[in-house]
């Protein structure tokens, strides 16, 4: 017979202490909009419930959000139908858990953790999704670049290795895009990435065709669609966390990216709402931005290995002033933002450089590097100053040396900062190309 590990022993022990522990089963006694009332039952919140079971083997999975002094409130994480009023509940005891390790690369798994590629059920260590953020006197500093594939990324708002930053744009400017060129072109040796509250139609397109065969291989994905219950979109952001999590502890640098963190914070505010919180600013309530720092602090370095985070965000109307952007700016550790205007005019990826901030910067590039990236800003800054000037022919030549360099130089700032969505840039070569148009600005009259 073959040997045992103290894992599996460990595991078939709470499993036997689960099966032995006493049922006490409640019933239904509301069902009111997203949220189920259930009396007789003893469960805290987080735990799961199995909602028209008398066993604790089937049943409709819901989530404890709430209670009070009659009734936990919880709220279902599949279909409903069918359920009625003094059905039978039972209590699993635990909160969600999921499968853990190795065997989960290449794997695409739903926002519960389970299987969904139709593979072989997964192996591995059995964990709770909710997990502490490391100490922060025991973190790493972030003091390693990290290349992303992306020219003006790598070099005018540089990441470092366990860093956390957020591509902030409306619909329709290409987050997802450039978030897909991220992931063929990083050197992370894992990738962890969380689809929540996305179309479905995007899944396949986005594993098959951005990821592909060998990005799939070093992958974990994630996901819960649009149409999947909020508790499962809430719950697909910390199982795609906790993944992360156990391959840092392997001492491994991990590259975490989440589309969309605004789609977690709505999924949050639908619970919110639905266990009676007052709506806050603009209708979310107050535990939507407990639950930001929560899980966005869950990334970054550790006392071993790391997790670089990157998180889109959905800006409502395109006002980057809005509740979930400026919150969530304010956790991360830089953030990039997209133009609609430069998106319209055809300039992938949209990324406003002078807008788009790395916090890390100083950290992970050399005063040489730095140099040359901030006379690339300052070209730009004031090229965007004088635009109006420029464009109806007011401008006179020889009032601005970097309008002049920028004027002279325009066609290679902007084939420097344009990228193809399949195309991938090494590290090096992006400082390169940047070394040689800042000398041609210099040459054309810039100022160092």
């Amino acid at each position: 017979m073959a040997a045992v590990s103290a894992e599996q022993l460990l595991e078939r022990l709470e499993g036997a202490v689960r099966v032995a522990r006493p049922q006490r089963t409640g019933r239904i006694s509301a069902v009111v909009g997203l949220l189920v009332e259930v009396v007789g039952v003893d469960a805290a919140v987080g735990d799961l419930l199995l909602l028209g079971s008398t066993t604790g083997l089937d049943g409709v999975p819901a989530e404890v959000v709430g209670a009070d002094r009659t009734a936990v409130k919880c709220m279902p994480l599949g279909l409903v139908q069918g359920l009625r009023v003094g059905d039978p509940v039972a209590g699993s005891g635990d909160g969600l858990r999921i499968r853990v390790g190795a065997d989960l690369l290449g794997r695409v798994v739903d926002g519960l953790g389970r299987p969904s590629d139709g593979g072989a059920p997964l192996r591995g260590e059995l964990v709770g999704v909710d997990h502490e953020a490391p100490n922060a006197l025991l973190r790493q500093r972030v003091d390693t670049p990290v290349s992303l594939g992306v020219r003006a990324l790598d070099t005018l708002v540089p990441a470092g290795r366990g860093q956390r930053f957020g591509i902030f744009a409306g619909s329709g400017v290409g987050k997802s895009s450039l978030l897909s060129m991220i992931a063929r072109g990083t050197d992370a040796a894992i990738s962890v990435l969380a689809l929540v509250g996305e179309r479905g139609r995007e899944v396949r397109e986005f594993v098959e065709g951005d990821l592909g065969e060998a990005g799939l291989a070093r992958s974990v994905v994630v996901v819960a669609t649009s149409d999947a219950p909020a508790v499962t979109r809430l719950r697909a952001a910390f199982v795609a966390t906790r993944v992360a999590e156990w391959f840092r502890d392997q001492g491994l640098d991990v590259l975490l990216m989440m589309d969309s963190l605004t789609r977690v914070a709505m999924a949050q505010r639908e619970i919110g709402l639905s266990n009676g919180e007052p709506p806050a600013t603009r209708g979310y309530p107050p535990s939507t931005f407990a639950l930001l720092p929560r899980l966005l602090e869950r990334a970054g370095p550790a006392p071993v290995g790391s997790i670089t985070g990157i998180y889109t965000v959905l800006v409502d109307g395109d006002d980057h002033n809005e509740p979930i952007a400026d919150a969530a700016r304010s956790i991360l550790d830089g953030h990039v933002t997209l133009s609609r205007k430069l998106a319209t005019a055809g300039h992938f990826p949209s990324i406003d450089v002078l807008e788009s901030v790395s916090r890390v910067v100083n950290a992970v590039t050399t005063p040489e590097q730095r140099a040359h990236a901030n006379l690339l800003r300052r070209v730009l800054a004031a090229h965007r100053d004088a635009r109006e000037l420029i464009e109806v022919g007011a401008y006179a030549p020889g009032s601005n040396p970097d309008v002049d360099a920028a004027v002279t130089h325009w066609g290679a700032v902007n084939a420097f900062l344009r990228q193809g969505i399949d195309d991938t840039v090494e590290y090096g070569t992006s400082w390169s190309h940047l070394q040689a148009l800042t000398g041609a600005l210099v040459q054309a009259g810039a100022t160092v």
